[in-house]
């Protein structure tokens, strides 16, 4: 099973468009995990338990992990979710961007070494970086379009000819560079009406939205701008918002009402078919 048919499995069978990011801060765990040399993996073990049936992914941020030498936990967390929830699939957030043949070893990591379902990476080098990713065609690729970082518009609406450069990568990704059908964009939450023009581009072509919870983005207009004909179409991430929603020792349990209040307010506006 390819990673467009595990997301779309489990928007059905969970009825979930809801992503939950894995970015583990050590600082910010409860007391019950400190000191302990393998507190990552357990603080995501709980997380992961506590939401697995409401999320149509997890995704891990490799920088979250690579910082504190936590190489192997983040390893570990994604065997516990391929081992325990194998229905669901696992986006490593890594945003990649090299020439090929650094490409092609960071493809390797990703999908060898990590045994990642998908990865986010940089197009900025050109297909040439993408393709070494795109290329392992039972996994996602999804390319950085239209973040939601403050200063992304100062890049990424540049123009260029008649097109904003974010409208070009969207063009680019449905017209040239998804031969195999492994291709998805990232378009933040933060940024509704690009979001519906990167959606009108693309037609059904999947994007994971981050920018809802922490970051402020607007649940009801990324919804309506971004969702596909089907009610469908979309991975709205959050991490902090669910990760530390106590820090006390019901954690997980309040991650847990955090991802059922997201997933209820999401699918308020979804389309019915």
């Amino acid at each position: 099973m390819n990673f467009y048919q595990k997301v779309s499995n489990a928007w059905a069978k969970n009825n979930t468009m809801v992503c939950v990011g894995l970015d583990p801060d050590p600082k910010k765990f409860p007391d019950q995990f400190k000191g302990k040399s393998d507190a990552i993996f357990k603080f995501n073990c709980a997380i992961i338990d506590a939401t697995a049936d409401l999320v149509c992914a997890f995704k891990p941020q490799i920088a979250h992990y690579a910082a504190v030498g936590a190489e192997d936990q983040l390893l570990h967390s994604i065997e516990y979710i391929h081992q325990n929830y194998p229905d669901i699939p696992v986006i490593l957030d890594s945003k990649r961007g090299d020439i090929g043949s650094t490409a092609e070893k960071y493809a390797d990591e990703a999908f060898v070494r990590f045994d990642a379902d998908a990865v986010t990476i940089n197009p900025y080098l050109g297909f040439d970086s993408i393709e070494p990713f795109s290329r392992h065609q039972d996994r996602g690729v999804i390319v950085l379009c239209r973040t939601s970082n403050p200063s992304s518009a100062s890049i990424q609406n540049l123009m260029v000819g008649k097109q904003k450069l974010y409208e070009r990568i969207a063009n680019m990704a449905v017209s040239e560079w998804n031969e195999n059908n492994n291709i998805s964009l990232v378009v933040g939450a933060t940024n509704p009406e690009e979001l519906g023009k990167i959606r009108s581009i693309v037609g059904d072509m999947m994007l994971l939205v981050p920018g809802i919870g922490a970051q402020g983005g607007d649940t009801q207009a990324a919804i309506n701008n971004g969702q596909d004909e089907r009610g469908a179409g979309l991975m709205v991430n959050s991490s902090r918002a669910v990760l530390y929603a106590s820090q006390g020792a019901d954690f997980a349990d309040a991650a847990r009402q955090v991802a059922v209040q997201m997933r209820d307010e999401i699918n308020r506006y979804r389309k019915v078919l």
